[in-house]
């Protein structure tokens, strides 16, 4: 079989990812990273590498279960060897159609099962601590102070994705209070959002423009940087965790507010497929995981309250 150089494969892998199967640019980031670590390390063990390329004829199931081994070895938890599993699968399945390989190497590689313990949620009182310690913030009329403020109030809201929120454009918030959100697998959904998350958007919308005029060049993205750019999500997601500690609250993540949002949500009542459809989740399992959080919640209201507990 004729010798590729590994970065020729991962040119054809990424256009497979990106133009032919249409996966979002984080998802496919995240699979040719894996990809790479693969080639890195079929190469390492001297199994296929050489200047004149590589040659993955013989990759088979045993050089794989070796590759997530070492890092299993090197401590990641269940859940990441789950995604690199996924990974992988998805490579390996490309590299037999092409013909790079003679089997698909991974097509019987079962993933570890991933733990379904939820990261930390905010109590409704920590929210609303935290919500409103953004709002006395942005009551000094900074722009960038009101940005955060509107950013929380929708990620908490609607329950978005920090990278869902951060590549939202001005037109995407509808006159109805709904914001129209693409979602992974560039799926579309709209979200509804309440009275004080409007009412932080309507402040923020009038000052955007002082940070739009900032940026080079004019953008409809809705949050925008200190320099007038669409803001990246790891900016928003040190906000969140600052803003957390200065209110008072644990730490949190933007992710840890769209637990706390789907588990706020049943706990108020609403039904598991309304919340599927509002974290944009493809299978109604993974919304199920927050039943068992509001049911300890309820057991351990029922444990303190009840007289005979």
């Amino acid at each position: 079989m004729t010798r590729v150089s590994a970065a020729q494969i991962l040119e054809r892998y990424g256009v497979e990812l990106a133009v032919r199967r249409g996966l979002s640019p984080n998802t496919v980031r995240a699979y040719m990273a894996e990809a790479q670590s693969l080639l890195d390390f079929v190469t390492a063990v001297g199994q296929s590498g050489g200047s004149d390329g590589i040659d993955l004829t013989e990759l088979d199931v045993t050089d794989i279960r070796t590759w997530l081994a070492k890092r299993a070895a090197a401590g990641q938890a269940r859940a990441s060897l789950a995604r690199h599993t996924a990974a992988v699968k998805s490579f390996s399945a490309w590299l037999y159609r092409t013909g790079l390989t003679r089997v698909d190497a991974a097509a019987r590689l079962k993933a570890p099962r991933a733990n379904n313990a939820l990261p930390h949620v905010l109590t409704q009182g920590q929210a609303r601590q935290l919500m409103d310690y953004a709002h006395e913030r942005a009551a000094d009329g900074d722009p960038l102070h009101c940005r955060d403020s509107a950013a929380l109030e929708l990620l908490y809201a609607s329950g978005l994705r920090i990278s869902e929120l951060c590549a939202l454009d001005v037109p995407s918030l509808r006159p109805d209070s709904t914001v129209r959100v693409i979602g992974k697998g560039n799926k579309e959904r709209i979200v509804p959002y309440g009275v004080p998350a409007r009412r932080a958007l309507m402040v923020y919308l009038e000052k955007r423009a002082q940070l739009a005029a900032r940026g080079s060049q004019p953008t409809k993205a809705l949050f925008l940087g200190a320099h007038g750019k669409r803001i990246n999500p790891r900016t928003l997601r040190g906000i969140v965790h600052s803003l957390a500690a200065q209110a008072g609250v644990p730490d949190i993540s933007p992710h840890d507010l769209r637990h706390s949002a789907a588990t706020h949500l049943l706990d108020g009542g609403s039904d598991l497929r309304t919340v599927q459809e509002i974290l944009g989740h493809s299978s109604l399992a993974t919304t199920q995981r927050y039943t068992h959080v509001s049911a300890k919640r309820l057991q351990r209201a029922f444990a303190q309250a009840h007289p005979r507990a």
